[in-house]
């Protein structure tokens, strides 16, 4: 299928899902990114932040999971760039987190400390859906695919997944960086060589 096609189809299922089995699916994800993941070693971890109408994997838990187990760790949020296909990095403080105009929870940056994308460690990506070669497919406005570029070519690249990999997606092309692993509510893929 093409990416056009599996976003419109993805998107329908994670509408469908009912309240508990959305709340189910994204607690098995923390469960396994926790089960499965050391940061021990690691100094800058970037996550998003879930946009709750549009059902994202809700990541507050996993923040106050890896806050817990990691103290060393500086969790680092993202935040859209006005009228740009940018984004800006900061470290996460819950109490400087507001709602933008597209209802998505990002820090505030005049008072928050922004982070350069050549520091962080580890990201873990948003996605619609993934195949079994680690690609993913997003919302298409390439924001993840840009900052990737911006990263350490090492930098690990961890996908959350509310649905289980398809066999292939169509029309990758070479500017679409793909997934080292991917959790989803069932497993935890490993795509290629780990990092």
């Amino acid at each position: 299928m093409t990416k056009k096609e599996l976003r419109k189809q993805y998107k329908e299922k994670r509408n469908s899902l009912s309240e508990s089995e959305y709340q189910q699916r994204c607690e098995r994800i923390v469960e396994r990114v926790i089960e499965n993941f050391d940061f021990s070693t690691q100094h800058y971890v970037h996550l998003f932040l879930p946009i709750r109408i549009q059902k994202e994997i809700d990541t507050f838990p996993l923040i106050e999971q890896l806050q817990s187990k990691y103290p060393q760790l500086q969790l680092v949020v993202p935040r859209v760039v006005p009228n740009s296909f940018e984004m800006e990095h900061y470290l996460y403080d819950a109490a400087i987190i507001t709602l933008s105009e597209w209802g998505i929870p990002e820090p505030m940056p005049d008072f928050s400390q922004k982070v350069s994308p050549q520091k962080i460690d580890t990201v873990l990506l948003p996605l619609l859906v993934f195949d079994e070669k680690g690609n993913r497919v997003g919302y298409g406005k390439g924001f993840y695919d840009r900052f990737l570029t911006e990263c350490r070519p090492e930098v690990q690249k961890i996908g959350l997944c509310l649905e289980e990999a398809v066999p292939l997606i169509e029309e990758v092309g070479e500017w679409d960086i793909p997934l080292d692993f991917c959790v989803s509510p069932q497993r935890c893929y490993e795509f290629g060589v780990k990092n």
